[in-house]
């Protein structure tokens, strides 16, 4: 079976999205080598004079796992013939459009040249808790709704510029926020952790989902993998809770 390479030139946010995919594809009998490049909260413009200064600043995270490596984005595009590369901007820029330019289109530039036949996507990030106090926060008002609105047209600009497909965990993470049990507005479980990551079990898995459907074009409702991790011992997952966000999911990526 020829191994499906996966490649995000990332940070928290994709390291939060890639933790479960080689799971969810291994159990639908899919090898997927799924790395992530890991700085925390770097942005596209970072990545971009990291490519400029070929600066091995990246931890190399593999099937949601750190391999404690530290290598270059040139390093890490040289390495395999990968099948999808993506990246995303840092959270706290992901509504503010002029923060994506001249980046990523210098980003994605770079990543055709390395790796001419890697399909090329854009990772949607997502909006804040509601009651988030990241210190970015203040840029939207504190108001999780006009994150939303501003990332969301910030990122279909950007895609359309560089003519990439968007993974639309933004708009999944947003669509299950309104649907029980995750309305936290009104006692429900909130899908972040700290007011901006994502939980371990529910967040991490809706993300890792849409990355699924998008990338491989699968059902995930059909897929039996069950979301379990060293960073939640002993959750128990809710069945319910589960089936609404693989419907969800599939919803928005076939919708």
């Amino acid at each position: 079976m020829r191994q499906v390479k996966i490649l995000a030139i990332g940070n928290s946010f994709s390291q939060d999205a890639t933790h479960y995919l080689h799971q969810i594809a291994k159990a639908d009998g899919i090898d997927a080598k799924v790395v992530n490049l890991y700085i925390g909260g770097c942005s596209l413009e970072t990545h971009w004079h990291n490519i400029e200064s070929n600066a091995k600043l990246y931890l190399y995270e593999r099937d949601g796992k750190s391999t404690n490596e530290y290598v270059s984005i040139k390093d890490a595009l040289a390495q395999e013939e990968w099948d999808f590369v993506m990246t995303q901007q840092a959270s706290a820029d992901s509504g503010i459009e002029e923060t994506y330019y001249p980046y990523i289109n210098q980003l994605f530039s770079y990543i055709k040249e390395q790796t001419p036949n890697a399909k090329r996507l854009v990772h949607q990030t997502w909006a804040y808790e509601t009651s988030s106090n990241h210190d970015c926060f203040a840029r939207y008002h504190n108001n999780q709704k006009e994150m939303y609105k501003r990332l969301c047209e910030a990122y279909n600009s950007a895609a359309g510029k560089v003519e990439a497909p968007i993974i639309p965990c933004g708009d999944v993470v947003q669509e299950v926020r309104g649907k029980e049990p995750f309305i936290y507005e009104k006692g429900g479980k909130s899908l972040c952790r700290d007011g901006f990551h994502m939980t371990y079990i529910y967040g991490r898995y809706i993300l890792a989902a849409t990355w699924y459907e998008v990338l491989f074009g699968k059902n995930i409702i059909d897929n039996t993998y069950i979301p379990q991790t060293v960073f939640a011992p002993g959750e128990e997952v809710d069945p319910f809770a589960l089936n609404v966000i693989k419907e969800t999911v599939h919803q928005v990526c076939c919708g």
